[in-house]
């Protein structure tokens, strides 16, 4: 499965890299071709001559050779691989990485690398359980292109029994071999994506809107992109980088007309549509082409009127073969409301998540949802990071699919 596959390892100085030489042996069986990059701590564990037996390459552990002063690019072995697979990543290593630090040549590749990054954290139990720690692993969960792997519990080298462990080299294999699995399992399809709030105009410089920051579309995005789709992402006002993955085309609009007719546009090209977008349900019915005055003691009212449905007009065009996704926000009667929803708009499943579970909802890096189906089905999940929900949500997507 892995043949011709590039993986950079990374190893740290964590007592389980004892176990590396195993996992790059199982790897190269699989077909892959493997480089070793490690830490200078790491080479008290493990030596750079045995895994550059195993690998059959050399092993890079600093910029330069001290002896012959030849090169090794933190660049080039950025771009070489088509995954950079760190283990074990010590505490110290996750936080190098989190806070963007390049003293070694480990982390320096790290910052370069254009390739999905898959990180297995090994360390004692109170050190994983750490605030620090566990902010800096959730800091790398939220990153593109990042895969943090869970720890596993049992015995650790400090004699503590806990969650620490870094998995098995047989698990590891296991986790590589579903990231190549799942990045083709939708080549050949094309999505839409709808993110961000829309902004309805009152006057030149006011308008109504809300506090979608467009986080969780963009995530979906990304995970389309990742698994081999080609994405249209159309997008209201964000504050957030623009894509970088060249799957991903970014149509910006501002407000709800505009997405609108982006989304219809292209619908009839797609396999499915996301709708992500926090969508204005009204809009004012009269713009001002001058900024209104605020006149002394005087009220003001607006006029509003009825912004399209964007999901309901679009579930109207539906061809069978296309498959749409829709989210709900809400704050009472939460499954009945979403579930009407789900059957108005003619939808095959809808995201529902609301603001009073904390953690969730708007501006914030995680989210909590539960998916309701066509099919009466109701499936719950823990709180997570918006990426690990978008995993969720695409994974629903593709069982979806396959039905």
């Amino acid at each position: 499965m892995l043949k011709g596959k590039k993986i950079l390892l990374g190893v740290s100085g964590s007592i389980a890299a004892y176990k590396t030489p195993i996992l790059v042996r199982l790897l190269k069986k699989e077909g892959a071709e493997v480089k070793v990059v490690m830490t200078e701590f790491a080479k008290n564990i493990v030596t750079p001559l045995t895994l550059a037996t195993v690998s059959q390459n050399p092993v890079y552990t600093s910029f330069f050779d001290p002896e012959t002063g030849e090169w090794h690019s933190h660049v080039d072995l950025a771009l070489w691989c088509d995954l950079f697979l760190i283990a074990p990543a010590s505490a110290n290593t996750l936080a190098k990485m989190a806070a963007g630090m390049a003293d070694n040549l480990l982390v320096a590749i790290y910052l370069a690398a254009k390739s999905p990054v898959m990180i297995a954290p090994a360390m004692d139990v109170d050190m994983f359980h750490h605030p620090a720690t566990q902010n800096n692993i959730n800091i790398l969960k939220s990153r593109a292109n990042h895969i943090v792997l869970d720890t596993e519990e049992g015995e650790l080298a400090s004699g503590l029994t806990g969650k620490g462990r870094m998995p098995e080299p047989e698990t590891l294999l296991e986790h590589v071999k579903s990231f190549f699995q799942k990045k083709n399992s939708l080549k050949g399809k094309t999505f839409l994506v709808t993110a961000g709030p829309t902004y309805e105009k009152i006057d030149p410089v006011r308008f109504i809107g809300n506090f979608s920051s467009g986080k969780m579309g963009y995530a979906i995005a990304e995970v389309l992109a990742d698994r081999g789709a080609s994405v249209i992402l159309v997008s209201g006002p964000v504050y957030l980088p623009e894509p970088v993955s060249p799957n991903i085309s970014l149509v910006q609009v501002t407000s709800a007309l505009e997405m609108f007719d982006a989304v219809h546009n292209v619908f009839t090209n797609v396999d499915g549509a996301i709708f992500a977008a926090a969508v204005a349900d009204y809009r004012p019915a009269n713009f001002s082409n001058g900024k209104i005055k605020r006149e002394k003691n005087t009220d003001i009212s607006l006029n509003l009127v009825n912004n399209p449905d964007i999901a309901a007009e679009i579930g109207k065009q539906k061809r069978p073969h296309q498959i749409t996704v829709g989210f709900a926000l809400e704050t009472s009667d939460m499954i009945e409301n979403a579930t009407q929803k789900l059957y108005a708009k003619n939808l095959d499943f809808i995201v529902l998540n609301s603001p009073n579970e904390k953690g969730a909802g708007f501006g914030t890096d995680t989210n909590k949802i539960t998916i309701i189906d066509k099919h009466n089905n109701i499936v719950r999940y823990e709180l997570k990071t918006k990426k690990e929900v978008a995993e969720d949500i695409i994974d629903y997507l593709e069982k979806f699919i396959k039905k």
